[in-house]
């Protein structure tokens, strides 16, 4: 028997290739990478840097809760966006979802992300002791 099951909640975008929204193992989950898709339409979201960066977020936070889990539980962050000039906006975001201690943290600047989106988060959440 394995201790790994694949995490789906039609509260985020489902998958849009040969992936699953998470993957926990024992007490661990992988959040795959999250863009601003509208998980009820499949399209990305219109708007600013912040809009964006919410969706991002609000997304993350829905697989994180269908794993029994919460942002706050996520150790580990990366984020990729496509103009690092948006960094402080995003960092202002993350602070309406997250609160401290934040997660170890890392943000890569990109050349283009899938859908046209300026942001996109993943991470590693560690859930109950």
């Amino acid at each position: 028997m394995s201790n790994r099951a694949a995490i789906h909640t039609d509260q985020a975008p489902a998958a849009i290739g040969p992936y699953s929204q998470a993957i926990k193992a024992g007490n661990t989950v992988y959040l795959s990478g999250q863009i601003p898709l509208d998980p009820n339409t499949m399209e990305l979201v219109s708007g600013d840097i912040e809009a964006q960066a919410r969706q991002v977020f609000k997304n993350l936070a829905a697989v994180c809760e269908e794993a029994a889990g919460s942002l706050n539980e996520i150790v580990k962050l990366n984020l990729y966006l496509t103009d690092l000039d948006n960094f402080a906006t995003v960092n202002t975001v993350m602070e309406e979802f997250f609160t401290a201690p934040y997660p170890a943290r890392a943000a890569v600047g990109v050349r283009a992300l899938p859908r046209g989106s300026q942001v996109e988060a993943e991470g590693v959440m560690v859930i109950g002791d």
